[in-house]
């Protein structure tokens, strides 16, 4: 049964529904990444099964190569830090979110000491995980590249070997009337993605594939958009 506290929390702000081409699950079409996020604490048991959808990520030769600094307001060095990391544009609206986390990819295979060229990529599907765990909690997540790696490396001594990647601000999203008008534009702006005809190629590059013109029932029909 879903309680009251899990389900008032995506009542607050509603996106506009995606254009899409086929039906999403709705996980992935709900998901979003908010700058307005509510101070309330997420709950322990939840920021759990975050962690625990990013370590069920495949990964090559299954290294797992992915670490994660993560800090809520509780953890106040870790947590500033963090927060000091990052770009004065993010600064502004992410010191805001309950919790904040950095990932770490490993450079090197630690079985064979190769290069290990796919971290960063590992790295990034288990933060999807992370993110569609996320959404099924009733929690949003706002990734973020713009922070000082050179900085935060220091500040939380990653050794040799280790490379920041990305930090990402997790919580209840709030409503967009809580930022700065700037941000709040930007929060309530359409959302667009460019279409499938730019990015899925088969023939040739930069031509269309068609695999993704193919038009039938599903894609038509305008009950199924999500």
């Amino acid at each position: 049964m879903t309680t009251q506290s899990e389900s008032d929390i995506t009542n607050t702000f509603v996106p506009q529904r995606l254009d899409t081409r086929a039906p999403l699950n709705e996980l992935l079409s709900s998901r979003r990444s908010p700058r307005a996020f509510s101070e309330r604490q997420i709950e322990p048991s939840k920021i759990v099964a975050l962690f625990e959808a990013a370590r069920w990520s495949p990964s090559s030769a299954n290294e797992q190569p992915w670490h994660f600094v993560a800090a809520t307001k509780e953890d106040t060095r870790i947590y500033n830090a963090l927060v000091e990391s990052l770009m004065e544009g993010n600064r502004r609206w992410a010191q805001r979110a309950p919790m904040l986390v950095l990932g770490v990819a490993q450079s090197v295979y630690l079985k064979i000491g190769r290069a290990y060229q796919h971290a960063w990529y590992d790295l990034g599907q288990s933060v999807a995980n992370l993110t569609v765990q996320a959404s099924a909690l009733g929690l949003a997540v706002h990734q973020m590249g713009g922070f000082d790696a050179a900085k935060v490396r220091e500040l939380l001594s990653i050794p040799d070997g280790y490379e920041p990647v990305i930090v990402f601000a997790v919580g209840y999203a709030e409503r967009p009337e809580t930022l700065p008008d700037d941000l709040r534009k930007r929060e309530e702006g359409p959302r667009s993605r460019k279409p499938l005809e730019v990015m899925v190629f088969t023939e040739e590059w930069g031509k269309p594939s068609r695999l993704v013109e193919v038009q039938n029932s599903m894609t038509s029909d305008p009950d199924s958009r999500n």
